[in-house]
């Protein structure tokens, strides 16, 4: 009986003992550092002021990084996420895939941690985050954000479900609403009060997508469907409301193309004409366009994704910086007339010479 007792007591001495070894040999985990490297000569910017740079990282290595650009000091400062969120256990996640600033906020999708990691623009620290499933974009109108995602696991499957947009308050930074659209949608864009969503159907090997689905956002209903070509991924918006979209085709015999979306002659998509020809052309003079603001206009709530004027955050930043970022923006307010589509397209401007409006 006695040996029993002693046993039974030596046990959980012992376990006891061990863990109060292990705990007084614990250290605090090391914050990882930002790098800087000086890469060009300090400057006095008169309306950019740097950059971020979103990298995705190798898939299932949670190593999604941002960097940042400042043209003041001339300084490129890798993976400044660790030190301004040193109590985010995991980081900023696995596979960052879009970047966009908005309202003074830095918004990060993260495709395979499912989620949207929002960020203090200034200081990059964490404000909050929203978890959606292999979440892809993001886009803006007032104080929604909108994400498409593929809605299920990350894998090819002949049979997966259809994606989905999703409707985020920005300040709350709780779901409101969502809407099923094709499969695997990729970039969205916004103008005429419509959300233009391309889907690719990547998963759907060899059974591509090939449609771009239009909500309306009052509704928040597709409330169209137009058939473009398989494998769609890129949107631009221009001035003109004229939306062209980019496809992959399917990495063998069909190649990838580019296609041309007339927002206010919905349900059809053309090709561009030759550079040649669309170098010279120009809209008609009787398209007349009404502005708000001091810019030049366009469509009412476009929004594009290119490079981006926006706050950055730095060791001491100033409050008016402002950044190029691979995310997405929101183009000034104004509504252009003209009821039918311009017989000759102008060449669009490539994302690398893109000039953010100025605010």
């Amino acid at each position: 009986m006695k040996k029993s007792l002693a046993r039974f007591l030596f046990r959980p001495c012992v376990l006891l003992a061990v863990l109060l070894a292990a705990g007084a040999c614990r250290k605090e985990l090391p914050m990882i550092r930002s790098e800087v490297d000086y890469v060009a000569l300090p400057t006095t910017p008169e309306r950019i002021e740097g950059f971020f740079l979103l990298n995705e990282g190798n898939m299932g290595s949670n190593k999604c990084t941002i960097d940042h650009f400042d043209a003041r000091s001339g300084g490129y400062r890798r993976n400044i996420y660790p030190e301004r969120n040193p109590g985010v256990v995991k980081e900023l996640g696995d596979v960052g895939n879009d970047l966009a600033i908005h309202d003074r906020r830095l918004y990060a999708v993260v495709n395979c941690s499912n989620l949207v990691e929002v960020m203090d623009v200034y200081t990059a620290e964490h404000i909050g985050s929203i978890s959606i499933p292999n979440c892809r974009y993001i886009v803006f109108e007032g104080d929604r954000a909108y994400v498409s995602s593929y809605a299920g696991p990350v894998q090819i499957d002949p049979e997966a479900r259809p994606g989905k947009v999703v409707e985020i308050d920005t300040r709350t930074l709780e779901i409101t609403r969502e809407v099923t659209v094709g499969y695997q949608p990729e970039e969205m864009v916004i103008t005429g009060g419509r959300l233009y969503v391309a889907n690719s159907g990547g998963y759907r090997f060899p059974d591509y997508d090939r449609t771009v689905s239009v909500i309306d956002l009052d509704s928040f209903e597709v409330v169209n469907t137009i058939d473009v070509t398989i494998n769609l991924h890129r949107m631009e918006l221009d001035r003109y409301g004229r939306i062209y979209v980019s496809s992959r085709g399917d990495y063998y015999g069909t190649g990838s193309d580019i296609y041309v979306i007339d927002s206010f002659e919905i349900g059809r998509a053309t090709r561009p004409r030759s550079a040649s020809s669309a170098a010279s052309a120009s809209p008609p003079a009787r398209c007349a366009s009404t502005t708000t603001g001091s810019t030049s206009s366009a469509p009412s709530g476009a929004t594009r994704r290119s490079r981006t004027k926006s706050h950055i955050p730095s060791t001491t930043p100033p409050r008016n910086a402002s950044s190029r970022t691979t995310s997405s923006q929101t183009a000034p307010t104004g509504r252009l007339h003209c009821p039918t589509a311009w017989r000759s397209i102008p060449r669009p401007r490539s994302s690398t010479s893109a000039t953010p409006p100025t605010t």
